[in-house]
């Protein structure tokens, strides 16, 4: 690739996210080997000595352009796929917004997990509806770090447990965390782990370790999503939240406050998920040289 890489730096309550502009394809033999885009996105992402980030997205083409504006594709700072990511999700729809690439103020992004469409809100906010949430389980118990676990788990795009605790700010995000993300009955991909705390009806704090950061993050939606529906299930909310009518309020480490919707039926299916997420766009830039060089460079590819 000669020419300069350019980029889109913006955060979801927190969870920042490099956004990189594919619908040209200028990116494709990158993504065309896991190696290479593995490579590429790690050293886009790391702290200190690349732009640094809690993931990276590529935006490009859809396969079905009668069905979604844009192709996505996020990726955590370890260089492997997610299929899903709420607050970055919300970036890219303030970034397509602000870029002009969609006609009113709704997006509509396919993703591995399915189409999830974006609108912007009030304030800053961008409104992310997610595709149903599968495989829930409750009181999934598992020992980790010499403690007994009773943990609720669902798939929200990405795998997520929810481990309620009596304050979060007590907890040890980085070893609790770790060590359930890794236990083996999350084997072989492992579980995003969400610490929870009830404030009261509808109001949630919550800490997340994350994996493919492998660390606590300012803010996760896809983990505040999961909170959100597994506690309503779990302490039976009243119906002003768990009909769609009122968000589920979530406390997330940057100081922001998530907002999650949704539907349970009577047969307790969960549908029309959606999540609000204060989205900052930070800045945009280019690459230097130097650092585009060492993201493409190939010998760290194995063939």
């Amino acid at each position: 690739m000669s020419e300069p890489i350019t980029f889109a730096k913006l955060s979801g309550s927190g969870n920042d996210h490099i956004c990189l502009d594919n619908r040209d394809g200028r990116f494709d033999e990158v993504l065309a080997l896991p190696e290479r885009v593995g490579h590429f996105v790690r050293t886009l992402c790391q702290r200190g000595l690349g732009v640094g980030a809690d993931g990276l997205i590529f935006v490009g083409l859809p396969r079905n352009p009668k069905e979604a504006d844009v192709g996505v594709h996020h990726f955590d700072p370890d260089g492997t796929e997610a299929e899903l990511c709420g607050n970055g999700s919300a970036c890219l729809v303030r970034w397509a917004i602000e870029s002009g690439w969609v006609a009113g103020r709704e997006v509509r992004m396919e993703t591995p997990s399915g189409i999830v469409r974006g609108r912007e809100d009030v304030e800053r906010y961008i409104h992310v509806c997610i595709p149903e949430p599968s495989e829930l389980q409750a009181d999934v118990q598992v020992t980790a770090a010499c403690r007994q676990w009773t943990l609720d788990y669902a798939v929200t795009g990405t795998p997520h447990v929810v481990a309620y605790v009596d304050d979060v700010e007590r907890v040890d995000v980085a070893r609790w965390g770790a060590a359930i993300r890794h236990h083996r009955r999350f084997a072989p991909r492992g579980v995003n782990v969400n610490f929870t705390q009830v404030l009261g009806v509808g109001e949630l704090a919550v800490r997340t370790f994350e994996f493919g950061v492998e660390a606590e993050t300012l803010a996760c939606g896809t983990g505040s999503t999961t909170a959100a529906l597994m506690a309503a299930r779990r302490f039976g909310w009243p119906k002003d939240f768990t009909c769609g009518g009122k968000p589920v309020r979530i406390h997330v480490r940057s100081g922001d406050t998530l907002k999650v919707y949704f539907l349970i039926e009577d047969d307790g299916t969960i549908v029309k998920v959606c999540l609000e997420s204060l989205v900052r766009f930070l800045y945009t830039g280019q690459l230097h040289p130097e650092l585009s060089a060492r993201a493409l460079e190939e010998r760290h590819v194995q063939h």
